[in-house]
């Protein structure tokens, strides 16, 4: 079984920026878990030119969006604009969308999720899935922008401020999207 399940931002990275440190721990598949696959700013990352980029790299991409994805199409997982990532993770989509990643994780493969956010405290790698794969005690290691790494404890200790216990905090979008 794989110790660790992954996690990268796009943030400010240009493709070689983001191929390096995955390269370096051995990740083996991208999965990208943005809602809407594309990016306006920087073309390459669009699912079609970042998978075609890949396959000459020893990574295989991997679309989980439509089930891990940050913004569900589900009405009922927004509160006040914002997705509520508590009432998110209780889905059948997303549980569908975990299993196969607890899957990928129990059959050893090296695994990173990829979203545009590079920061994993504002992105809903850390706040939604690295949450839910933490119940289910996997372990999440965060790659920031300076290629250091965070646990999924470190990364919710600094949501919280140090302030445990962090169940007791609604865990939402950063951004407002109806």
């Amino acid at each position: 079984m794989a110790g660790v399940i992954w996690s990268i931002g796009q943030g400010r990275r240009g493709l070689p920026q983001l191929i390096a440190p995955l390269q370096a721990r051995e990740i083996r598949f991208l999965l990208d878990v943005r809602s809407a696959p594309w990016s306006g700013v920087k073309p390459e990352f669009s699912r079609e030119p970042l998978a075609a980029h890949l396959r000459g790299t020893g990574l295989r991409y991997l679309y989980l969006g439509d089930t891990l994805g940050g913004r569900p199409s589900d009405p009922s997982c927004y509160v006040g604009g914002r997705v509520d990532y508590a009432i998110t993770a209780a889905t059948p989509r997303f549980q569908r969308g975990l299993a196969r990643l607890v899957s990928a994780w129990e059959q050893g493969h090296q695994v990173c999720l990829f979203c545009s956010e590079g920061d994993p405290e504002r992105c809903h790698r850390s706040k939604l899935i690295g949450v839910a794969l933490a119940e289910l005690g996997v372990e999440v290691q965060h790659i920031g922008a300076d290629d250091s790494v965070r646990t999924q404890s470190q990364v919710m200790q600094s949501l919280s401020g140090g302030q445990l216990p962090l169940l007791s905090l609604p865990l939402r979008s950063t951004g407002s999207y109806r």
